[in-house]
C-alpha cells in the first residue's frame, strides 16, 4: 500500500462545500439582522412620534386631524366618551371624558397606534375662577 500525501479531490470538494454553506449562512444572518435593526428603528421613531402627538394635545372638542412627518403619515382622533350618570360626581361640574387615539403609518402596512383617555372640565366652567 503506497503512502498518501495530501487530500483527494473528493475531500477538497466536501470541505469547500461545507465552507460555502457556512459563509452563505453567515451572510444571510447578517443581512437579516440589519433588516431587523432598520425595522426596529422605524418602529421606535413611529412610537416616539405617536407619543409626541398624544402629549401635545389638550382636548376640548371632538376632532380628527392628520398629517405627515417624514416617511410617517399620522392621524389623531379626539372623541367624547359618554359617562353614565352613576359615575358622575355628586356635586360640582361634570368633567368630560375624551378618547384620544393616534395612529402612525409607514412602509407597507406598518402601523403604531396609541390610545388614551383624558378628562377635562366643560368649556363653560373651565374659564370661571
Amino acid at each position: 500500500m503506497p503512502d498518501r500525501d495530501g487530500f483527494t479531490l473528493l475531500e477538497v470538494l466536501v470541505a469547500m462545500t461545507i465552507v460555502a454553506v457556512a459563509i452563505t449562512t453567515m451572510l444571510q444572518l447578517s443581512s437579516q439582522s440589519l433588516r431587523l435593526l432598520r425595522v426596529s428603528g422605524e418602529q421606535q421613531e413611529a412610537t416616539l412620534l405617536a407619543d409626541r402627538l398624544m402629549r401635545e394635545i389638550e382636548p376640548t372638542i371632538e376632532e380628527v386631524r392628520g398629517g405627515e412627518d417624514g416617511p410617517y403619515a399620522w392621524e389623531r382622533r379626539v372623541a367624547i366618551v359618554p359617562v353614565s350618570a352613576e359615575l358622575a360626581p355628586q356635586s360640582g361640574p361634570v368633567p368630560v371624558l375624551y378618547s384620544v387615539a393616534v395612529a402612525v403609518r409607514w412602509g407597507q402596512g406598518r402601523t403604531v397606534e396609541l390610545t388614551s383617555l383624558r378628562t377635562a372640565l366643560p368649556p363653560d366652567t373651565a374659564r370661571q375662577p
